[in-house]
């Protein structure tokens, strides 16, 4: 009989199949037992002629040694998973209880072992989602901040362009609103995608443009609190053919190029050089973007944990000049943005510093 789990009851099966380990089979056990000390100790009272109360205490301390056994072998697992419980009360996530056991308290272990694993990762979640928001967040708005300090200042006009340039950064710190509340369903795969075609040229032109003016303002931030920032590196820009188009969200593909942007910038030398490069892909209107840094790079034995959150690299891999290792979160969300295209995101060889390559699939295939 196929489908049934061990020690449940299926139809035709009034009794069910009986657990080896159940703990109905081990009561059974303990009255079974105890009727045959019982009976034991009576036919020896009548072989060697004892008298009966010697034989009922025997069986009673008999009775209740087996018993007392059987009682600790169910109440201690039970005591152990009351105190996990009540840690998880407490918002301990880290407590588990043994599962050494292949009864019922066995199948209980699992299931609390595994109610603790699902809230500490809703509870993880739940604080990365803070930080991914204040993460994508603070771009748009240092942003805008040095459009309008430069407004204030007297070293921009606030000329319909200017306004423009403001707008354009509140408008998209509106989306990034709505975008980055969507990263709460994650991992649920339901966060729409609004992919268009678009010119690759003068949208990483403004892209590189914005990670400039950025850099410029937490620059100026920054030297008035005597800390450092990078201002040195060169951001270049190479597009072949220039006519190049691509299908995709441009909004996710700015959180790609943006991150990786930042990342690199983080891990250059001193007046490097950040070098992004963009060429068709295999299929219609997809894209092939590599960003390329002069850093240190990271070793292959850590490739595959770049993209975790959280993930800062070795403690003692060496950052550019006024690089604090950022929060560990751009790669992860950069990961994420690519995978929700249907794309691929990876290290590649490179025989200097770093390179991240990103794939883009396009426009989706027609079948025949």
């Amino acid at each position: 009989m196929s489908g049934g789990r061990t020690g449940r009851r299926g139809p035709g099966e009034p009794w069910g199949r009986v657990r080896p380990f159940s703990i109905k089979t081990k009561l059974g056990a303990t009255v079974v037992i105890g009727v045959l000390v019982t009976t034991g100790l009576s036919v020896n009272a009548v072989r060697y002629q004892t008298e009966v109360r010697f034989i009922m205490v025997f069986s009673m301390i008999a009775t209740l040694l087996v018993t007392q056994f059987v009682a600790h072998s169910l109440t201690a697992p039970l005591d152990e998973m009351n105190a996990v419980a009540r840690s998880i009360s407490h918002g301990d996530y880290t407590r588990r209880v043994r599962e050494n056991r292949r009864d019922e308290l066995g199948d209980l272990a699992v299931t609390i072992n595994r109610m603790a694993d699902d809230l500490e990762a809703q509870d993880r979640q739940r604080k990365e989602l803070v930080a991914n928001v204040s993460h994508e967040l603070r771009t748009p708005i240092a942003a805008l901040r040095a459009v309008l300090e430069n407004v204030v200042d007297g070293i921009a006009e606030a000329d319909p362009e200017t306004m423009r340039t403001a707008l354009k950064q509140t408008e998209r710190l509106g989306r990034l609103v709505e975008t980055l509340l969507d990263l709460s369903r994650l991992d649920n795969g339901v966060v729409p995608l609004r992919q268009r075609r678009f010119e690759v040229w003068p949208y990483l032109s403004g892209v590189l443009k914005e990670a400039n003016m950025v850099a410029s303002a937490r620059a100026g931030i920054a030297s008035g609190s005597g800390s450092h920032t990078r201002t040195d590196v060169h951001l270049s820009l190479d597009v072949h053919p220039p006519e190049l188009t691509a299908h995709a969200d441009p909004e996710r593909i700015h959180q790609v190029v943006a991150n990786l942007i930042d990342n690199a910038v983080k891990h250059s030398p001193a007046h490097g050089r950040v070098t992004v490069k963009a060429r068709r892909g295999p299929r219609p209107e997809s894209l092939e973007l590599e960003v390329l840094d002069e850093g240190p790079g990271i070793p292959p034995s850590e490739w595959h944990r770049v993209f975790e959150r959280f993930n800062r690299g070795a403690a003692n891999r060496p950052h550019g000049p006024g690089s604090d290792g950022g929060t560990g979160l751009g790669l992860a969300i950069a990961r994420w943005a690519v995978d929700l295209h249907g794309g691929r995101i990876g290290v590649a060889e490179s025989e200097r510093g770093c390179r991240i390559l990103v794939t883009l699939p396009g426009l989706p295939s027609v079948p025949s």
